[in-house]
């Protein structure tokens, strides 16, 4: 095994005939277990004709003409001459991920799979469906503090500084799991007065905190305010060792998210408040 990396990214592509976000999460836990690659992800959603098929082959060859590196290609096409169409008109080292699991649980099930294009994505449950869409809802309506209404409805509330990873966990856990969740912004009056904001002290149970490095969170806040008193370094080394202060005085628990995934953040959190039993009820 060669220790060197090439320093053109690597092409990645996923494709499937249907949407691709199962192909591309699947796709995504397998790559991160090489850091040190250096490689350049694309989607190819909807390849649900042959000739779909032969036109993202022959995008693919082109690409890795261009880069001249060999291209890793992860699959879920069902139709089997779909996925022909495809693999004789493509180089590249491809990663059936349909086939891999699909075929030794047929054999295991003694059964035939359904061979259906967008069964992972079907509404099988109208009732949670609807809920999953009042999650939504609900939680841009309570996004950073906006409301204090109907914070007693969340099945969470995230707190934190400024910047610290809530909204984007907070729409992961509604638009995956359904849950209603609210994001509340830590501020210096907070830290001043030593103690939370009235309208979460009664919900403390629902509570759970995100802190950061302050390094990153500066680079994060100065791609939005540059050069600001807000982004500079010593304001955030301030209000994180604050926060993380406060969170501990008021048995919040919480963690650091820098270097953690939301979807390994979101199951911190549902496993901490026990919202998996709560999804199965």
């Amino acid at each position: 095994m060669t220790s060197s990396l090439p320093s053109i990214a690597r092409p990645v592509f996923i494709v499937s005939d249907g949407t691709a976000i199962t192909a591309e999460t699947l796709a995504h836990s397998i790559m991160t277990q090489f850091p040190n690659l250096n490689y350049e992800q694309r989607r190819m959603p909807f390849i649900n004709t042959v000739e779909k098929a032969q036109v993202a082959a022959q995008q693919i060859c082109d690409a890795e003409k261009t880069s001249g590196i060999r291209p890793i290609i992860f699959t879920t096409f069902v139709d089997p001459s779909i996925m022909r169409a495809f693999n004789d008109n493509v180089s590249g080292h491809i990663i059936d991920l349909f086939r891999k699991f699909v075929g030794p649980l047929e054999t295991e099930l003694g059964i035939k799979c359904a061979h259906s294009i967008g069964q992972s994505h079907k509404i099988r449950d109208g009732e949670k469906y609807n809920e999953r869409i009042a999650a939504i809802d609900y939680t841009l309506q309570h996004d950073d503090g906006q409301t204090n209404r109907g914070l007693d409805e969340a099945d969470v509330i995230l707190v934190g500084v400024s910047r610290s990873g809530k909204t984007p966990t907070s729409l992961f856990l509604a638009m995956q799991f359904g849950i209603k969740v609210a994001n509340y912004p830590l501020i210096p009056e907070d830290f001043d007065r030593g103690c939370l904001p009235d309208a979460l002290v009664p919900l403390r149970k629902k509570l759970f905190g995100l802190s950061i490095r302050p390094e990153r969170l500066s680079e994060i806040r100065n791609e939005r305010r540059p050069n600001s008193r807000y982004a500079s370094i010593e304001n955030c080394r301030r209000e994180i060792l604050d926060a993380e202060d406060l969170m501990s005085r008021e048995n919040i628990r919480w963690l650091n998210s820098t270097h953690k995934s939301i979807e390994e953040i979101s199951a911190t959190i549902m496993e901490t408040l026990g919202l998996d039993q709560k999804r199965a009820a």
